[in-house]
């Protein structure tokens, strides 16, 4: 267990946002082979909310790429333009973070929702990597405009937005990162 404990610190820490990336569809068996995996992310009482919906249409994807669904943050459109696919991470709503009655388990209410959103995403990414795909986790997206573009299925909630593909470059530069001990106390 050694060797594979250090592939995943490896991992962990050569992942990057790619935002670029080679004109170069993505077999949908490697998209489902990184489900297969993600799907191991942890969840609120284990409820398994997050759902993946996979945009690999270029016209589909060029409807999603506009100042609309992305409150017009060209960085954001860029790098959904240039995708062979985007993911669009859903989750389903009123069960992460709830009880059966439909009340919040804790003080934190909806938000443990984009908690296991989060998660997801983190996992679907690294798993992504791993095949040697790219991917950059987007938050910045109006909801009623991409539900205006694409099935999105009722009662579930758009999490993130992840374009994906074949980086263009090899490696790219890890940014700046904190020193463990300025994030780390004991008390």
């Amino acid at each position: 267990h050694t060797e594979e404990k250090m592939d995943l610190v490896k991992g962990i820490k050569e992942r990057r946002s790619i935002r670029k990336f080679q004109d170069k569809p993505i077999d949908r068996k490697l998209i489902e082979e990184i489900v297969e995996t993600a799907r191991f992310a942890p969840s609120w009482k284990n409820t398994q909310i997050v759902r993946y919906l996979v945009v690999d249409d270029k016209e589909k994807i060029a409807a999603i790429a506009n100042s609309k669904c992305t409150y017009g943050f060209d960085y954001n459109i860029k790098a959904i333009a240039g995708a062979p696919a985007v993911v669009i991470l859903t989750f389903v709503e009123g069960r992460s973070g709830f009880d059966k009655d439909g009340s919040f388990s804790t003080p934190k209410g909806e938000g443990w929702q984009m908690f296991d959103a989060g998660i997801a995403a983190q996992t679907f990414c690294l798993a992504a990597h791993e095949k040697g795909l790219g991917t950059v986790i987007q938050g910045y997206f109006d909801d009623a405009e991409l539900k205006k573009v694409l099935p999105i299925p009722e009662g579930q909630q758009v999490g993130a937005v992840i374009p994906i593909g074949y980086p263009t470059e090899a490696e790219v530069a890890a940014p700046p990162r904190k020193e463990a001990s300025e994030l780390l106390t004991f008390i």
